[in-house]
């Protein structure tokens, strides 16, 4: 077993006046998908964007290759995509414009032909000159997933992807993270919908109350 890449120690959130939880640990590894798991309103959420830096934690550590995500924030983003709720799609901008934009923000250079191809490989061939306002959810999704893709990023943190994608935007949705795991790529992700991982390492995580969380097993099972 590798080193882990992502380690979390005794990890505690609230919201407003209410603890969703506390004394979260949990490692992870190259290669292993961490599926979190709870209902409406009980962390999910926010624990990614712990994990993102976005919000910052009661108390607790958040490490990444071994250094506090604060001390290394530069490098922590560059290995690091996210995808949330809001899928970061700007209207006016077409889809090859939009991760044009992304990648200008994070500071990195954009193969465009990779782009392309990207794109295309999400069904997005035939909306690559179309403003992105008049795109459905499901393609505007498409295009933050090839945002995903076109960073190179070591860890997909993922909040509900599955969100708009018709049964054809799942299935290639399973396909890349298969792929991105078995180059030793990291996923964290939410999901309420099934999804079909047979032989992914995955490691569930329960939030949803105050107490104490233990390290998950990790499984080779479909979800």
């Amino acid at each position: 077993m590798h080193e882990p890449v992502l380690s979390v120690t005794d990890l505690a959130c609230a919201r407003g006046d209410r603890q969703l939880f506390r004394g979260m640990s949990f490692q992870v590894h190259p290669g292993e998908i961490l599926l979190v798991q709870g209902g409406n309103g009980r962390g999910k959420t926010s624990l990614l964007r712990l994990l993102t830096g976005l919000s910052t934690p009661l108390q607790g550590e958040i490490r990444w290759r071994g250094e506090h995500i604060q001390r290394c924030r530069e490098r922590y983003h560059a290995e690091m995509a996210y995808i949330g709720h809001v899928n970061g799609i700007k209207d006016d901008l077409t889809p090859l414009e939009n991760l044009r934009m992304a990648a200008g923000l994070a500071g990195r250079r954009l193969d465009e032909s990779l782009a392309e191809q990207t794109l295309g490989r999400l069904g997005l061939a035939s909306c690559l000159d179309l403003p992105a306002r008049v795109l459905s959810f499901g393609q505007r999704r498409r295009v933050a997933l090839a945002g995903v893709l076109t960073a190179g990023a070591l860890l997909w943190i993922l909040d509900e992807p599955l969100t708009g994608l018709d049964v054809h935007g799942v299935a290639l949705l399973e396909n890349l993270l298969h792929e991105h795991t078995a180059q030793g790529g990291l996923v964290v992700m939410t999901t309420h919908q099934p999804l079909s991982l047979t032989g992914a390492r995955i490691r569930p995580l329960r939030v949803g109350d105050a107490d104490v969380t233990p390290p998950p097993e990790l499984t080779d099972q479909g979800q």
